[in-house]
């Protein structure tokens, strides 16, 4: 099957795209597998087998004009998954269809730790079934810039990449069996103090937030070593002050808030290249000190963390423009500075880490019709200054990095409430500020 698919491809290439027939194929990128099992079905009939990650498509064509609809028929198992399908309907439009994106998750592993005052990185074995976190051997480990403000783990747990605002420049890791880091060659660098960092669900590019230039840097990943090569045009201007940046689950678009410009900066992302382009309307107006952005995974709707106007915007997104709508009722207000924002995975519940007088997590629950935010309870208290949140890809856990206090917040999750998990807080090294969950 595989040298079938393979022979396909090459003829579609030479051909211009028309190779099965009159006929053209369907297909996009597999990332996160780890288990056994996975098969996928295109229009409830053409069935794949799927063993490892990248690229992939379906062996019959599709005609021009007809529509296609890539869905999960058996999910993989040993270790069970949960894998999701992005841009995965449309019709053919006389070329070949190269985007679907197929991420798989499971229960997280590994957490890290970006400790910036300590130029360290914090890493930490998960336990699927408390939460409690464990250092891993050799924790922490050394950072190989200065001031580690940002960490992000690629999609396929391979790589844990590091923005250090110190020394303007991208670390690159390996992560071992144990969760254990080596570095991956030398730093990359970037634009004036990196303060972002993110990877698109395709395993393929890497964007950066420089906070100083008013810029995007922009990258395309080695597979097999983690490394980073600059995409020609980078960097990208975007607004004063880019604080926080994340793609849509598709990974069509790359949304940027602009902490002075009190803005969100919409970026078309080039599937082939990695290159970015603005959107008609861009940028799009949130409150004052636009800090933090999430999407839910349906990428339906956007939500941004205001620090200064303490409220958090809410946004439809459409999904063929990648352009922004507010939600009726937007802003919501927080009764605290929101620093750092995350969706948990069914899309129900946003949860919010507050700094200043709050030091809390609060929950909101989202509306499915609309995207509007409802305070969910009463938030739970954090460390000192919670400035980073992550959620384990289960859905089942939250946790804070707690700048002011040195350690690592935990919560249980059920139906949205937090409740601290045994032995929470975690002892981190000096100024965490972000964290990643493998």
């Amino acid at each position: 099957m595989k040298k079938i698919v393979l022979i396909a491809v090459m003829a579609a290439a030479l051909s211009g795209g028309c190779h099965i027939g009159q006929n053209y194929t369907v297909g996009g990128t597999l990332t996160g597998l780890s288990g056994s099992g996975l098969v996928l079905q295109d229009n409830s009939g053409d069935s794949l087998s799927l063993g490892a990650n990248g690229a992939f498509a379906f062996s019959s064509g599709v005609g021009n004009g007809d529509a296609y609809s890539v869905t999960v028929a058996t999910q993989p198992s040993g270790p069970a998954q949960t894998c999701s399908v992005h841009n995965g309907s449309g019709t053919i439009d006389n070329a070949d269809i190269t985007t679907v994106i197929v991420v798989c998750t499971q229960p997280g592993r590994f957490a890290y730790v970006a400790d910036q005052l300590s130029n360290e990185i914090s890493a930490y074995a998960v336990d699927s079934a408390t939460g409690a976190l464990t250092p891993i051997a050799g924790s922490p480990f050394a950072a190989t810039g200065t001031t580690p403000v940002a960490v992000a783990v690629d999609p396929n747990g391979q790589f844990l990449y590091v923005a250090n605002n110190g020394s303007n420049d991208i670390s690159v890791y390996a992560i071992g069996a144990t969760g254990a880091l080596t570095p991956s060659g030398v730093p990359v660098a970037a634009g004036n103090a990196p303060v972002a960092v993110s990877v698109d669900p395709s395993d393929n590019f890497l964007y950066v937030a420089n906070l100083a230039d008013g810029s995007v840097s922009a990258f395309a990943i080695d597979g097999s070593s983690g490394m980073l090569t600059e995409i020609t045009g980078s960097p990208y201007t975007v607004g004063t002050e880019p604080s926080a940046l994340k793609t849509d689950p598709g990974g069509n678009f790359l949304y940027v808030t602009n902490f002075t410009d009190a803005s969100v900066s919409v970026l078309s992302i080039d599937s082939a290249t990695g290159a970015l382009s603005g959107i008609a309307g861009s940028p799009f107006g949130a409150g004052a000190g636009a800090i933090s952005i999430a999407i839910d995974p349906a990428g339906t709707f956007a939500y941004v963390a205001n620090e200064t106007a303490h409220t958090i915007s809410a946004y439809s997104i459409n999904s063929a423009t990648g352009a922004l709508t507010v939600v009726s009722g937007s802003p919501f207000a927080t009764g605290s500075s929101p620093e750092s924002l995350v969706v948990d995975p069914a899309g129900q519940f946003l949860y919010a880490a507050n700094v200043t007088a709050g030091n809390d997590v609060a929950a909101y629950a989202i509306t499915p019709s609309s995207g509007a935010l409802t305070l969910a309870g009463s938030p739970a208290g954090a460390g000192a200054f919670p400035i980073g949140i992550a959620i384990d890809p289960s859905g089942l856990f939250v946790y804070t990095a707690n700048d002011q206090s040195d350690d690592i917040s935990a919560y249980s999750v059920h139906a949205g409430a937090l409740a601290p998990v045994g032995g929470a807080p975690f002892a981190a090294a000096s100024g965490p500020r972000s964290i990643a969950i493998d």
